[in-house]
């Protein structure tokens, strides 16, 4: 999904109701008239639609009944006052069209729109514009607008959705039981945050954002969901290491895991340490496992642990801990883990620590603790499905941080960044991350950004968009087959 991010409010996200809370406060407390939205709202998806496709053979504008099908009714009326070939098909009971979309159809009857009900004609060439069903759908589409959605996605022709797709949540990006995939969505007033996680970004093709005029005042009263983040801006906050550096400044990193057969996913996470400019790494082990990662990362320390005593001295001498990768389930595991946990350090827990914890075996005690589970893992620790999660992942990261504490990174399509005050979003990343590795290099990330003295909620933020963007780098070699060792010099390149 691409993103035009260069308009007012859109590094905000807004749920349903507060972007009916942004409209609700231009009408009244700014007197902007409720057509003249839907007529800028118009005109702005009118404007983006003449840029992608400049003369269409013919334009067919699905309209349902609520307000977004007035948007489109007005963009049908732009579209025929500049001699273009369209037509609306209307879906639904139009005499259940009132207000202010009832004046929008008005209007283009009166210009002489041309006007069919749904199952009059299909549509074989041209443009379409989908102003079925807007943001204020919570229920599983019904039948007409179904099959309206499947004749639009079976056309085979290029869409341009008004708002949002028809038949998504704006809130979570879930497809309530079908929706449009389009190929540019123009939403207004406010970005939604449903756009960027679990279904949306495979329906909303190119996003572009249109505040129709809404005043900053506005934007000011209505607090936001949450936050996107922009890797650069995250970046800039970093300050260049000056001549005097020497490696105590930047912190010990100690990972912890590499249960038998396990030693790739520790040596990922303490190589992408290393490559993100931990001062030292360290790595507590099976002793079988201490050759091969000398031989892998010759930088790192590997240690093999076997008792509390080979522990106790890298626990003393580290300054965060990353605790999960290739940990296991032995009772090794959960010594180390407990261990850990008991340390007063900073922890990053991941993976099997995750696991560990969901099971009841471990205590997770107090101090800093960054939690980066993915769906399945974030389900184990909250007692529910896998599904439940992803039906609404604000409320699952929300939940996780209000059972667990600390900062949770809910990883996925979309992934979040909780704490008890903040909501944070990453758009970076791809699908070519479902890969073996993958968390254990942001395990790794995270704990040298910790190490550097960040706080926790800004270590997860730099470490999460860094992490998806070497990835989205990556990947502009192909997604299939991309390795999480492949981010390794790309994450030194986007720090540098």
């Amino acid at each position: 999904m691409q993103v035009s991010r260069d308009m007012l409010g859109a590094e905000k996200l807004y749920t349903a109701k507060q972007t009916r809370a942004l409209d609700h406060c231009a009408i009244h407390e700014h007197g902007i008239p409720a057509i003249t939205l839907m007529s800028r709202a118009a005109e702005a998806a009118f404007r983006y639609l003449q840029d992608a496709w400049p003369d269409p053979s013919l334009l067919y504008v699905y309209c349902g009944t609520g307000k977004n099908g007035g948007d489109g009714y007005l963009i049908a009326d732009l579209a025929h006052k500049r001699g273009i070939n369209v037509t609306v098909i209307h879906v639904g009971d139009t005499a259940k069209i009132g207000g202010d979309a009832l004046l929008a159809r008005q209007q283009a009857r009166a210009n002489g729109v041309p006007e069919v009900a749904f199952g009059e004609l299909v549509p074989g060439a041209g443009v379409i514009v989908d102003a079925l069903l807007g943001t204020g759908l919570s229920g599983v589409v019904r039948a007409d607008c179904g099959a309206a959605i499947e004749e639009i996605n079976g056309s085979g022709l290029p869409v341009l959705a008004a708002d949002i797709p028809s038949g998504l949540c704006s809130d979570t990006g879930k497809v309530l039981g079908a929706a449009v995939r389009a190929d540019i969505t123009v939403t207004f007033i406010g970005m939604k945050r449903g756009f960027f996680t679990l279904d949306a970004p495979d329906h909303i093709g190119a996003l572009q954002f249109a505040d129709l005029g809404v005043p900053q005042e506005a934007y000011n009263a209505v607090p936001a969901s949450g936050v996107r983040l922009e890797l650069e801006s995250l970046l800039a906050r970093l300050t260049p290491r000056p001549a005097s550096a020497h490696k105590g400044l930047y912190g010990t990193v100690l990972v912890v895991g590499g249960d038998y057969g396990m030693a790739g996913a520790a040596s990922l996470a303490a190589e992408a340490a290393l490559r993100c400019g931990a001062g030292l790494v360290r790595v507590a082990t099976r002793a079988e496992h201490v050759a091969p990662l000398v031989a892998r990362n010759p930088e790192a320390m590997p240690s093999g642990v076997a008792s509390d005593a080979d522990f106790a001295p890298l626990l003393a001498a580290a300054d965060v801990l990353v605790v999960g990768p290739g940990l296991g389930s032995s009772p090794w595991s959960v010594q180390l883990l407990q261990r850990s946990l008991d340390s007063g350090k900073p922890v990053v827990l991941d993976a099997d620590a995750l696991n560990r914890l969901a099971a009841g075996e471990c205590n997770v005690g107090a101090g800093i603790r960054v939690f980066t589970p993915h769906p399945g893992e974030a389900a184990r620790l909250l007692g529910c499905s896998t599904a439940a999660v992803q039906a609404d992942r604000f409320a699952a990261a929300a939940e996780l941080q209000q059972r667990w504490g600390g900062v949770v990174v809910l990883k996925g399509s979309g992934t979040l960044i909780v704490d008890a005050t903040d909501t944070l979003l990453s758009h970076y990343g791809n699908p070519g991350m479902a890969s073996g590795g993958m968390g254990d290099v942001l395990s790794g990330v995270l704990g040298a950004l910790l190490a550097h003295s960040m706080t926790p909620l800004d270590a997860a933020a730099l470490a999460v968009c860094l992490h998806g963007a070497a990835a989205d780098i990556a990947a502009n070699d192909g997604q299939r087959g991309l390795l999480a060792s492949d981010l390794m010099p790309i994450l030194r390149t986007l720090l540098a």
